[in-house]
């Protein structure tokens, strides 16, 4: 399973990306928009980390015609951006368009497995589920996962399923064990991956002992 970072701020993603992992990033004008700089100049700075590895970006044109435009704007920053195109009638078309100009898309905002195989059916290259937005509102959101992984795998669509909105490790564990082709996760949640209050304890313990060790 690929591991993306769902941020778009430059230490945090250096910062995993040092340790051999990283297999792109994904964004949304939220995101961008907390980190108090220029979208071209930030988005640039993020697409020469990874590439040629996929960085995500939203389309914000609500006209299928439009996306089109907006993305060749965007592509002119880097080749290695994928646009994230909202779920929803317009997205669709808009994905087909994009799709048949040979851009690479991301469906996001999906809730069902129904939005999902529309949106393979478009051409989107991805579709991202939101597993915790789900659990919010008392669905099971890794429940949703497991129905887009089987239904793709049943008629062999080739579109690769994003697990996003991911909130701990066992969303993480269970996309992986569900078969889900990427997980995207803020930096707060990839940190509660590595870290384990036994491991914590062994070390302390490791260190402890390696005192008593005679020095000569």
């Amino acid at each position: 399973m690929k591991i993306f970072l769902d941020t778009a701020n430059i230490d945090a993603i250096k910062e995993v990306d040092a340790m051999g992992i990283l297999d792109g990033v994904t964004t949304n004008p939220t995101i961008i928009s907390r980190e108090k700089r220029p979208f071209r100049e930030l988005v640039e700075k993020i697409c020469e980390i990874l590439h040629p590895r996929p960085v995500n970006v939203e389309i914000i044109s609500e006209n299928p015609k439009e996306m089109v435009a907006e993305a060749k704007e965007y592509l002119k920053i880097s080749d290695n951006l994928v646009m994230k195109v909202a779920m929803g009638k317009i997205g669709l078309e808009g994905v087909k368009r994009l799709t048949d100009a040979g851009i690479t898309t991301n469906m996001t905002l999906v809730f069902s497995a129904s939005q999902a195989i529309l949106a393979s059916k478009a051409g989107a290259r991805y579709v991202s589920p939101f597993v915790g937005r789900l659990d919010d509102i008392s669905s099971v959101g890794m429940e949703l996962v497991g129905h887009i992984v089987d239904i793709f795998y049943n008629y062999d669509m080739k579109t690769e399923v994003i697990v996003a909105s991911i909130r701990h490790p066992l969303h993480f564990v269970e996309a992986a064990l569900m078969g889900a082709d990427i997980a995207t996760l803020p930096p707060t949640a990839f940190e509660k991956l590595y870290k384990h209050p036994l491991t914590e304890i062994g070390i302390e313990r490791f260190k402890e002992d390696y005192k008593k060790i005679p020095k000569s």
